[in-house]
């Protein structure tokens, strides 16, 4: 549907956001806006055209996909009024070939979805000619709930982004391993957003058989199938006005993905056994602790519905990654167990540090847990942790300072070596790295801090 301009924000170089999906757009826009620029949305190339008749715009952002004008043919109309008016291109992958041809008509530059917000300020700081390497801004009235340890840079970072994200309408896909805190960080982003007063909803995909899930999603009629005594009320009716996370969303079965599709795309769904369209504005969340462009690629998972859902991304890295956690994580862990009555020996910290933690933060707790059913007295003892744990720290070498410090160096150089070969494109440096993108970001971020050039020139 259509939508009339909207102008917001601060006085500041000013934007124009073009996007049919109205999670896209709200996203560019928040976060715009919470960096210092003023914003005016649209929802289709025609309103683009009108909107840039009225003058006083710094640049244009717009998607590619769209119904009526697409993204291209927007920028070429736009072209001949507008000769040197800066046009970015947010693209999916399956669009990158058209969208790199694209720049030759004028395009300034495109962003692959999902967005990379740090790139997404860079390019529009160079555009509008605001000074380059201007950190992020992150909002300062969101505290952290009490119960969150995010002591490293990285879960820091990933909480910033969630901070600024969280005001928007946006979908978010939350990625990473097994156990690394996923569910945690979709209740901040609720506790964080608009909808806090509504409900969140959770559903677990992997954890309810294909032929209850359904129903369990959208709801089902009296007799619709054999044991439907009584009409149900589904997840998304529930959360309404809400917020809805679905964990493991890549078990989805194709059929289900269909119709999650169109509640993504319309907000419409039907309960099992009834022809009535219902309606949600049930904002998504959803997370997966698998590689979702490798689900694609394998035919397992809609490529419609994965950029649907992933609007922006949001990677936990996993625990190994981020050292920094592990001791105040466990010694939270334990407190919660012991009411605080127990301290580590200076020997279990090591181990803890040392040990890779393959289950991530449920590990970490499973293994506390088990620590405090064993310890008699106060003082946690390296025997009371699994035997695995243990064993690591046992034949683990201790890493003297300047070895450290040597890794340091031949890490930031194998970091700069992967971003040339792949043209500094993120996505596939981290893959090429085996770390998450998330964690290549913070990383690029320090070594900016540090003095280091880490934007192609």
């Amino acid at each position: 549907m259509a939508s009339e301009p909207r102008k917001n924000g601060a006085k500041g170089p000013r934007i124009l956001i073009v996007d049919d999906d109205p999670g896209q757009r709200s996203l560019l826009d928040s976060f715009l806006r919470s960096q210092g620029f003023e914003t005016v949305t649209v929802a289709s190339g025609e309103l683009a055209l009108e909107a840039l008749r009225t003058g006083g715009f710094s640049m244009m952002i717009s998607d590619v996909r769209m119904p009526g004008l697409s993204g291209l043919e927007t920028m070429r109309l736009a072209r001949q009024e507008h000769a040197v008016l800066p046009i970015l291109l947010v693209t999916a992958y399956a669009d990158i070939r058209e969208a790199v041809g694209a720049m030759r008509d004028g395009a300034l530059n495109y962003l692959a979805k999902p967005i990379d917000l740090d790139e997404l300020l860079l390019t529009v700081q160079q555009a509008t000619g605001i000074a380059e390497h201007a950190p992020l801004r992150f909002s300062t009235d969101k505290q952290l709930p009490g119960h969150i340890v995010a002591k490293s840079p990285l879960m820091q970072a990933v909480f910033h982004d969630a901070s600024l994200i969280a005001a928007s309408e946006s979908r978010i896909l939350i990625t990473g391993e097994s156990g690394v805190g996923k569910e945690v960080l979709a209740d901040v982003i609720h506790a964080w957003s608009p909808r806090v007063s509504g409900p969140l909803v959770k559903v677990n995909c992997a954890a309810i058989p294909e032929t209850l899930l359904e129903s369990e999603l959208f709801g089902h009629e009296k007799g619709a199938f054999t044991g439907a005594m009584a009409q149900r009320i589904g997840r998304f009716e529930v959360a309404n006005n809400g917020t809805i996370f679905l964990d493991e969303v890549a078990d989805m079965s194709p059929p289900l993905q269909a119709k999650l599709l169109r509640v993504t795309q319309e907000g419409c769904f039907q309960r099992v056994g009834s022809n009535t369209e219902l309606q949600t504005n049930a904002r998504i969340l959803a997370a997966t602790n698998k590689i979702l462009e490798e689900q694609v690629k394998a035919g397992r998972f809609r490529e419609d519905l994965f950029y649907r859902l992933n609007v922006v991304e949001l990677n936990i890295p996993a625990l190994r990654e981020r050292p920094e956690d592990i001791l105040p994580l466990a010694s939270a862990f334990m407190a919660e167990f012991t009411r605080g009555k127990a301290r580590f020996a200076s020997s279990v910290a090591d181990c803890l540090t040392r040990y890779s933690w393959p289950g991530n933060v449920r590990e970490l707790r499973n293994a506390m847990e088990r620590a405090a059913l064993l310890s008699v007295g106060e003082l946690i003892l390296p025997e009371h942790l699994p035997a695995k744990v243990r064993a690591v720290a046992e034949t683990a070498p201790a890493v003297e300072p300047q070895d450290a410090e040597r890794l340091a160096e031949i890490e930031r150089q194998a970091i700069f070596q992967a971003l040339r070969k792949h043209d500094f494109n993120r996505t596939e440096t981290a893959k090429a790295l085996g770390i998450s993108r998330r964690a290549l970001i913070y990383k690029l971020q320090r070594f900016r801090a540090e003095g280091y050039a880490v934007d192609p020139a």
